[in-house]
């Protein structure tokens, strides 16, 4: 992307889109917890150690302070290690692809599209972003979960909330935060709703 003269943000979104999907390779593999719980620790450590030295430059060299790139290998990390024991795999894709892909398309519809900004706890959003989160998130989820419960209004509805939950949680982070929590917050509320409903 570099190379083609891309803008770095749009670089650490291509590099944030795709690489949540580890989770799906681990998921398909097989790959035990221990593996992925080992594999996110190193990768956090290379992420605190990447804001002291130019370890990953492409991805930290947006001219903010955040500590996104951590909270993205942590959170792999803690939703293997929820739901890798209880056999329940596709909500820990769901946290991470609702992550992965609503986050990194919100933020560059928003910075492309963005005409209609609004400010939560002085972090500047856009409308547009939003709605690209919550649409993305939503089909992100629905597809998940389709493939594995089926078509099913109880479906649908989980995929919802979880959708909202992430475009919310999504707008009101800072520092980064929003790699730890919506990959968190969407696995939980749909993982949650499942067992209610």
């Amino acid at each position: 992307m570099r190379r083609t003269g891309a803008q770095p943000e749009v670089t650490r979104k291509v590099v944030h889109i795709g690489a949540g999907h580890v989770i799906l390779i681990a998921w398909w593999m097989g790959v035990p917890t221990w593996a992925g719980v080992a594999a996110s620790g190193i990768f956090s450590g290379i992420a605190l150690l990447s804001y002291r030295f130019p370890l990953l430059p492409g991805i930290n060299s947006v001219g903010r302070k955040s500590l996104g790139t951590f909270f993205y290998a942590l959170s792999i990390g803690l939703l293997i290690l929820w739901f890798w024991p209880l056999q329940q795999q596709q909500y820990a894709a769901i946290g991470i692809l609702t992550m992965t892909w609503g986050d990194g398309l919100a933020a560059l519809v928003g910075q492309r599209f963005g005409q209609h900004p609004y400010q939560i706890w002085g972090e500047k959003k856009s409308w547009e972003g939003s709605l690209a989160m919550l649409g993305v998130s939503y089909i992100v989820c629905a597809a998940i979960l389709l493939s594995v419960e089926g078509a099913t209004f109880e479906t649908w509805a989980i995929a919802g909330a979880g959708a909202v939950l992430a475009t919310l949680l999504e707008s009101a982070s800072k520092y980064g935060i929003d790699n730890l929590s919506v990959p968190l917050g969407a696995a939980a509320i749909c993982y949650g709703l499942a067992q209610i409903l």
